[in-house]
């Protein structure tokens, strides 16, 4: 049984999750809006969402941590661009925006956005 496990596993091992994650969120920061299937936009936004709360503090620890989970040149646009935009708000920085099923496979899509 699956009680109070959180996360999806998206048909892939650890590693393969994790590295998804991560160029999803680098493509989503470069682009500031991209279309994916609605399962891996769910499991985008918190990891999304907690990289621009810690963006906001501009310090070295989060910087380090940051780069260390996106790279140099998404890092520093999250921090000069998008996390400026977002000082006074205290959440909800990520918009997801259902979409048609996809016509190949008939899974379901969506827009995931910065708000």
């Amino acid at each position: 049984m699956r009680h109070k496990k959180k996360g999806r596993k998206l048909g892939r091992k650890k590693n393969a999750r994790r590295a998804l994650l991560k160029s999803l969120a680098v493509n989503l920061i470069k682009h500031e809006k991209i279309k994916t299937t609605e399962a891996k936009a769910k499991e985008l936004r918190p990891f999304i969402e907690k990289m621009v709360t810690r963006a906001k503090k501009d310090n070295l620890s989060n910087r380090r941590l940051i780069i260390s989970k996106t790279g140099e040149n998404p890092a520093k646009k999250l921090f000069e661009k998008i996390a400026a935009k977002y000082k006074n708000r205290a959440g909800g920085y990520i918009r997801i925006i259902k979409m048609p099923r996809r016509k190949g496979d008939a899974s379901r899509m969506a827009i995931i956005e910065f708000v």
